[in-house]
């Protein structure tokens, strides 16, 4: 017996398993829920705000937040915007980010250096949560100010959203990317 399309839909035949398939493809890392409690008449009417980070380990990365009165569809909200707000950042060699970059946002503050194969991700927190997403294999990252985690990624998305690769660098100058690195190499060598 052939089912119609929106029995198909509702059984979650056919096209949903595709779309189950292309979600796999990102890594999600939920950062943070918060509870919050709102006191009526009856007592108190509890709700959560859930804080997620999305990347595809290629590059890609988002964050989003959900608020919602069940934890599942806080969350389900907050990987929703997480996956439309997602930014690229450009890697080198696929491990680790091109030039060290500060920034705040609010007042937390982030330091965030690129770091030598083998090292790691030295990171705490949702920072973590954000290079383990975005496939950062070696990085070495500071928070100072506030320790909130929305403030947090906040100014990590803020500094990593500057971030430049030499191609895009040669591209606007009108120059070839080995004339970029080499210049910066010889400047390094000289001593002062």
């Amino acid at each position: 017996m052939a089912r119609t399309q929106g029995e198909r839909r509702r059984r979650g035949d056919g096209e949903g398993q595709s779309r189950d398939r292309e979600e796999s493809e990102f890594a999600e890392k939920l950062v943070n829920i918060n509870r919050v409690a709102k006191v009526v008449k009856g007592g108190r009417r509890f709700g959560f705000a859930a804080l997620v980070i999305v990347g595809d380990k290629k590059g890609r990365v988002g964050y989003g937040a959900g608020k919602a009165r069940e934890v599942p569809e806080a969350i389900r909200k907050a990987t929703e915007q997480a996956r439309r707000g997602m930014i690229r950042v450009p890697l080198r060699e696929g491990r680790t980010l091109h030039h060290d970059i500060a920034n705040s946002y609010g007042a937390g503050k982030v330091i965030v250096r690129a770091a030598k194969p083998g090292t790691g991700i030295i990171a705490g927190g949702p920072m973590r949560a954000i290079f383990e997403a975005l496939g950062v294999q070696d990085v070495v990252a500071k928070s100072v100010g506030s320790s909130n985690p929305h403030n947090m990624i906040k100014a990590t998305f803020a500094a990593l959203s500057q971030l430049t690769s030499p191609r895009a660098v040669a591209a606007r100058r009108g120059k070839k990317v080995a004339e970029i690195l080499g210049r910066a190499q010889t400047e390094a060598r000289e001593p002062a």
